[in-house]
Order: C-alpha cells, then sequence, then structure tokens
C-alpha cells in the first residue's frame, strides 16, 4: 500500500475531462490492476455458486449419491472462502484507488492554486475552488474505486453466459442478448442526467461563493443594513439549488427503478423458460434452480455496469471542473533563464521613481491611499508591468521563487489559517520560541498571547475569527517579522489598531528589522515620525522624499493628505 500524500503527484494531462481521469489512472495502474483482479476473482467466484449448487442437486441429493454430495459440499465451501478473501481485498484495493485518486487531484489543485496565487480569484469564484475540494474529489475517486467491481461485471457476465449455452444454448443466448438490450434501455437515461448533474453543481458553486462573501463580509453588511437583502438573496439561491437537485433526483429515481424492473422482468423470462423445459424434461432440477440462481445474480452484475457508467459520468463532470482551475495560467511567469538576484541592494521602480534604501525604514504616502496596494505589489512582482529592480537587477529576469524569498509584501488581504497558533506563524518551524517573542514584541502583541488558554499552542479559528480586527492585523504583522526577508513591505500594519499601540509598534519597528529593508505603506504620523526616509507619491509617481517633519513644513499637498487621516480618526472617535 503507498504513502499519501505522494511525494510527486506528478504533471496532470487537462486537455480534457476524459484525459484528465485517464491521466489519474495512469499513475495507479498497479493498484487498479491489483482491484480487477481481486474484484474478478470476487464476483466470478460467485458466479460458479449456482451451477455448483445445481451439481449437488442433481448428483447428490437427486441421485442419492452422499459421497458427491459432500463433495459439492466441500466445492461450495471452498467458493464461499475464496469469495470472502477476495472480497477482502477487492474492498482494500478500492479504498486505496479511491483515495489515491482524490489525493491526486487534491495535491496538483492546491500545487496550481499556490501557483497562480493572485491569479486565482481573478478567474474562478470562491466557490468553485471550494466545491473542487468539497465535492468534485470524490466523484474522481468514485470513477477509480468502482472500476474492480465493474471489471468483475464483465468478466462474471461472460462466465455466466458461457455455463448457460453449455447447459442450454437458447437460454444462454436469451442473457447474452437480453442483458446488453437492458444496459441500452438505461443508456437514454445517462446524458440527460449528465447535463442536470453539471447544472447542480454549478448552482452550488454559485451559492458557496454567496455563502463565502456573506460570512467574510457579516460584519459591512451589519454596518450597512444589508443583512435581510443578502438572506432574501441566499434564500432565493438556495431555492434554485434545491430544484436542480430534484431534477437531478428525479431521472435518478427513474434510474433507479429502472435497475430493479428490467432485471426482474429479465428474471421472469428466464426462469419460466427453465421451467417450462424442466417440464418438458430437457432440464433437470438442479439446472432449473442453476438457471434461477444465475438470473437472480445476474441483476448484480447489471447494477454495476449502470452504476459504473453513472459514476463515470459524475466523475467527467467533476474532472472538467478540476480542469478549469488546472488550465489557468499565472499572470507573473518565470523567465526561460532567470538570474539570481543579490542578498541586498535598493529597490526601485523606475516608472513610479520610488527608491528604497538598503537598510533603511522608508515610508511611502500616496495623495490616492486607493493606489497603495497597486505599489506594494508592483514591489513585490506581483504585477506583470513592474520593472522594479532590487540590487541593480530587475525582478522579472528572476524565477518568482527567488523574489518571493527576498521580498515579502504584507497586505491588508493577509488571512489566518486554520491551525495552532505557533504553526500559522512559523509554518517550517524555523524559529525558536525567544524569536517568536520577540516578534510578538515588536508587533505589541503579547496581550493577544496571553489571553490564550494554551499561548503558541492555541487554535486558530478558520480565518482567525476569533480574533478582533485589530488582533488579526498584529498576527499578521508578527508572521511576516517572522519570515524576515531581506525586504518586507508592509501595507497599513497598524490602521486597526489604537494610537498608543500604534505608537509602541513604530518605536520598536526599526530596532526589529535594523539592517533590513522595511516599506511601509502609511500616512499615520505615528509612524511616519519614526521612519528613515519618507517617500510622496501623487498619481503613481514620486513628487517629494524627506523627513516626516521637513515634508509637513515644505509641502502643503502632504501635509494635506497626512492631517486629513489626523482629523478622520478625530471625527471617527
Amino acid at each position: 500500500m503507498r504513502q499519501l500524500p505522494l511525494a510527486d503527484p506528478g504533471v496532470p494531462d487537462h486537455r480534457s475531462p476524459a484525459r484528465y481521469l485517464w491521466w489519474v489512472a495512469r499513475g495507479q495502474k498497479a493498484t487498479l490492476a491489483g482491484g480487477m483482479t481481486f474484484g474478478i476473482l470476487w464476483m466470478g467466484s460467485q458466479a460458479f455458486v449456482p451451477a455448483v449448487l445445481g451439481k449437488a442437486i442433481d448428483e447428490g441429493i437427486a441421485a442419492g449419491d452422499a459421497e458427491r454430495l459432500l463433495l459439492w459440499t466441500a466445492v461450495l465451501f471452498g467458493v464461499g472462502v475464496l469469495q470472502a478473501l477476495a472480497g477482502i481485498m477487492r474492498h482494500r484495493f478500492a479504498v486505496v484507488n479511491w483515495l489515491s485518486g482524490a489525493y491526486r487531484t487534491v495535491q496538483v489543485v492546491t500545487r496550481k492554486s499556490a501557483d497562480l496565487g493572485a491569479t486565482l480569484p481573478k478567474h474562478l469564484a470562491t466557490g468553485e475552488v471550494v466545491s473542487v475540494g468539497a465535492g468534485d474529489l470524490a466523484y474522481i475517486g468514485n470513477v477509480l474505486e468502482v472500476s474492480a467491481r465493474f471489471a468483475g461485471a464483465i468478466v462474471a457476465f461472460f462466465v455466466v453466459a458461457a455455463i448457460l449455452l453449455s447447459s442450454s444454448p437458447l437460454l444462454g443466448l436469451v442473457v447474452l442478448i437480453g442483458v446488453p438490450i437492458m444496459l441500452f434501455c438505461l443508456g437514454p437515461m445517462l446524458r440527460p442526467l449528465h447535463t442536470r448533474q453539471s447544472a447542480q453543481r454549478e448552482a452550488v458553486s454559485e451559492l458557496n461563493s454567496l455563502g463565502s462573501d456573506i460570512v467574510a463580509g457579516l460584519r459591512v453588511l451589519r454596518g450597512i443594513g444589508g443583512e435581510d437583502s443578502f438572506s432574501r438573496r441566499y434564500r432565493r439561491e438556495s431555492q434554485e439549488v434545491r430544484a436542480a437537485g430534484v431534477k437531478v433526483a428525479r431521472i435518478q429515481s427513474v434510474l433507479d427503478a429502472a435497475q430493479v424492473l428490467l432485471p426482474g422482468i429479465f428474471i421472469v423470462i428466464v426462469v419460466g423458460l427453465g421451467a417450462h423445459f424442466a417440464l418438458r424434461g430437457d432440464l433437470s432440477a438442479g439446472s432449473l434452480v442453476a438457471f434461477y440462481g444465475y438470473a437472480t445474480f445476474l441483476v448484480m452484475p447489471l447494477r454495476t455496469a449502470t452504476e459504473a457508467a453513472d459514476k463515470l459520468m459524475r466523475g467527467l463532470v467533476a474532472a472538467g471542473r478540476v480542469n478549469r482551475v488546472l488550465s489557468l495560467t499565472p499572470d507573473i511567469v518565470d523567465p526561460a533563464q532567470p538570474v539570481r538576484l543579490p542578498s541586498a541592494g535598493d529597490l526601485v521602480d523606475p516608472v513610479s521613481g520610488i527608491r528604497a534604501r538598503n537598510g533603511l525604514l522608508t515610508a511611502i504616502v500616496s495623495a490616492e491611499p486607493d493606489r497603495a496596494a497597486g505599489l506594494a505589489d508592483l514591489l513585490g512582482r506581483y504585477d506583470e508591468t513592474s520593472e522594479v529592480r532590487y540590487g541593480g537587477v530587475t525582478l522579472a529576469s528572476a524565477s518568482r521563487a527567488d523574489v518571493r524569498s527576498r521580498i515579502l509584501v504584507s497586505d491588508t488581504g493577509s488571512q489566518l489559517f486554520t491551525g495552532t497558533l505557533r504553526h500559522e506563524l512559523d509554518p517550517d518551524h524555523r524559529r525558536t520560541d525567544e524569536e517568536l517573542m520577540a516578534a510578538f514584541r515588536t508587533a505589541s502583541a503579547e496581550d493577544v498571547l496571553v489571553a490564550l488558554t494554551d499561548g503558541l499552542d492555541s487554535v486558530v479559528e478558520e480565518k482567525g475569527r476569533s480574533f478582533s480586527g485589530g488582533q488579526r492585523q498584529r498576527l499578521t504583522l508578527v508572521r511576516a517579522l517572522l519570515a524576515d526577508p531581506s525586504v518586507l513591505v508592509l501595507v497599513e500594519p497598524t490602521s486597526a489598531v489604537d494610537a498608543h499601540t500604534e505608537a509602541r509598534i513604530a518605536d520598536r519597528l526599526r530596532e526589529h528589522r535594523s539592517g533590513r529593508s522595511t516599506v511601509v505603506f502609511t500616512s499615520s504620523p505615528l509612524l511616519l515620525d519614526r521612519v528613515d526616509e519618507v517617500i510622496f507619491v501623487t498619481a503613481g509617481r514620486v513628487v517629494a522624499v524627506g523627513k516626516h517633519r521637513e515634508l509637513l513644513e515644505n509641502d502643503p499637498q502632504y501635509r494635506r493628505t497626512v492631517t486629513r487621516q489626523t482629523e478622520d480618526e478625530e471625527v471617527s472617535a
């Protein structure tokens, strides 16, 4: 049995849903072959049970031969043991195949999501990505799981047909022709089922996206009184999902009913013909019992075949959704021959004129606050138009991994994730407790840690919702400080904290980042008064550089920009 997750899931073939499923199957062909082998033994051994029973009746009971009866009883016991053992192994392989396919899908989608980064939410809604992880991977696993039983069903059908042909050519032909006809009758229901399943998955995806938006913006909705409006919208879309589910259930119920009705009719026909031949003396009592057993047994291969077709359809829908993620390409790509960035140097944007000098604490004030995030993206090469240089080397000429290791951008959209606080802040476990506490002190977040019952081992809830906005912001700053990049770019790192806390952070940040470059996008006087250099940007261009107090005295526009924030804070207070 293999270890999961896989060390290397491989490069997926996402040219079509069928190709993706085939790629997943090829990646675990050994376990699929094992599952099919035991599936054939499991169902094939069941196919011989009616024949053994017929022989025991004819040669043992009807003939009054105790030895033959004992012999066929022993054979039946051996077949039962083989069936049990094969069934256990078939199930084990089925579980491994399901998990392997699901894990492989999770790994390639997660890897692609990490590679896409900020590109992913631009093209796909949150709900659609959630649906891939919540449901689609299970449908892909189901296709692989049913393969063992489907292989057994096919082999068992031909085994039974061969036995029946040898006993009664007419009944054998009835089975050989009747079963495919029943499958053909069920086939037309699969295509509309596939269509309705696709529509339902789309509706679920849209509902997941709406739910994510509501949860993320609940505080804002309450502030503007929009709860009722979004509640009505969510209920309306929920009803659309319910209606789509009912449409799927309707045709699914007809398919399930047909899977019972058609085999039932088939059994009546086969048993009726067998009884007719028995009354004429063409079949023995044991053969009649065997024929009835075969007719009943064939219901299972038939249902397995239709189940496999149904799961394949669902798997193709799921694979198509997975391919929508895998087919995306990141906005930022690595150059063909990347160069290495230096370990230190000035961070320069020739377009805007921004120069963050090496080793200094630099503040950037934008006259248009909404442009700050865009400038930060340029400095971190999250924008494909970036011409920023670090130590004289253009960021576009380096690999993304090299850029990310040198320059870290922590903006207002940074999130906390579920897990222990220690793992959340230091995922690679590279920092000592002393280093962790130093980062907590710099971010003035000691009170957050003290309030937690288990300290660093406390569990962080989804998106850190148990923390206040200011606490989340300070914990995000702790995480950024622990990463300890060559250049740390912070976007409004103290916008959600009170003035006293902001002053402490401003005093401690320079000391903590001594010798390394730190760029802070802010218009807070408390921070600006403590930095080495302030860069004032208007309309995306640098218009002034200097100390905070100098700019306050000499640049009216800078003064208006900074004092506007101060006045806004006083009004809100």
